[in-house]
């Protein structure tokens, strides 16, 4: 490995499912089946203003497809350009083949190895530094890198602790070398003892048949506590190991779970308001979708320049977390 070979985002995209729906139209939607729920009550306990829920023809691979095209087109590379493909899931459309091989052969990047991770809402963090690791080995001088979910396909709509938290969508970037460092550090974690009792879809196929709960199913306090532990302790570090402070940070962007999470964790960390990227109010929790999502919505509307200084995190199922601190 060159001593001058590093990484760095060189574009950003995202695609969202045409519906978006409203705490109205959900709660409205979920009386007919006997759950009530109230715009109020989603607001001041997650922060999530609306989602958006794919339809059956918006599969997985569809929206991953669509938003890894937005980031090509706004790097200018065309998919023979792309050296691997990894994409993070919690939902593909099939057990195989991967979501990356069917994204690879919707785009044409015939040249390009595919593959999926599965580490649930931390999934994006732990496939950028995947991918940074690539290329910093000299695997590949590009890499297209993408956080996709379906989550409403595995949702209970009777249960009101999970089914107004999350949404559809996907996110991508193109991680290219570069002679200066782009990604400074990252950490990924894992407590694999905390997994099926604090948040799992906790089932399988068996002859042909779906065997155990297919379903979402979380203990939101036991997460909550978790996430910001976790979160906290891993920003720290990542931090620490690239020699800088959280007054350093231009923009923070954790996973869009629950808006007094994001909250609690920046308070801890002393990371101003101003500094934060919120935008699970528009989207909800979208799992490995959440991070590029707003990655994507900051570099489009400005809120992101060049040489930021960006601090990204996941924490979901696993029990898995992951901080990546970038230059941007």
């Amino acid at each position: 490995m060159s001593e001058n070979c590093f990484s760095r985002i060189a574009s950003t995209g995202s695609f969202l499912p045409k519906r978006a729906v409203s705490n109205e139209e959900l709660a409205q939607d979920l009386a007919k089946i006997g759950v009530e729920t109230s715009d109020e009550w989603i607001r001041t306990r997650t922060g999530i203003e609306q989602r958006y829920l794919a339809s059956g023809e918006e599969s997985t691979t569809y929206l991953a497809s669509e938003a890894a095209k937005q980031a090509l087109e706004a790097g200018g590379f065309s998919p023979d350009e792309i050296d691997l493909i990894i994409v993070a899931t919690t939902t593909p459309d099939s057990v195989f083949p991967s979501t990356a091989c069917q994204v690879q052969a919707i785009l044409g990047a015939s040249g390009a190895g595919a593959f999926d991770i599965q580490a649930v809402c931390s999934g994006f963090a732990y496939a950028l530094s995947i991918a940074d690791s690539m290329i910093r080995a000299g695997s590949a001088k590009r890499v297209l890198v993408i956080g996709a979910e379906t989550l409403s396909r595995v949702l209970d709509w009777k249960d009101r602790t999970t089914c107004v938290l999350f949404g559809d969508g996907a996110g991508a970037v193109v991680l290219e070398k570069s002679d200066e460092p782009g990604i400074l550090a990252s950490e990924l974690k894992a407590d694999g003892t905390r997994g099926v009792h604090v948040l799992a879809a906790d089932s399988h196929i068996d002859g042909g048949k779906v065997v155990g709960d297919p379903f979402i199913r979380m203990d939101g306090r036991l997460v909550f506590k978790a996430a910001v532990e976790k979160m906290t302790e891993s920003a720290r570090n990542v931090l620490t190991k690239a020699n800088l402070a959280t007054n350093d940070v231009d923009l923070y962007i954790p996973h869009q779970a629950n808006l007094r999470i994001m909250n609690m964790v920046r308070e801890k960390l002393g990371i101003d308001e101003e500094h934060l990227m919120i935008s699970v109010n528009q989207h909800g929790n979208t799992s490995a979708a959440s991070v590029p999502l707003a990655l994507d919505k900051a570099h489009r509307s400005g809120r992101l320049k060049r040489g930021d200084l960006v601090l990204l995190q996941g924490v979901g199922g696993g029990f898995t977390w992951a901080s990546v601190l970038l230059k941007f």
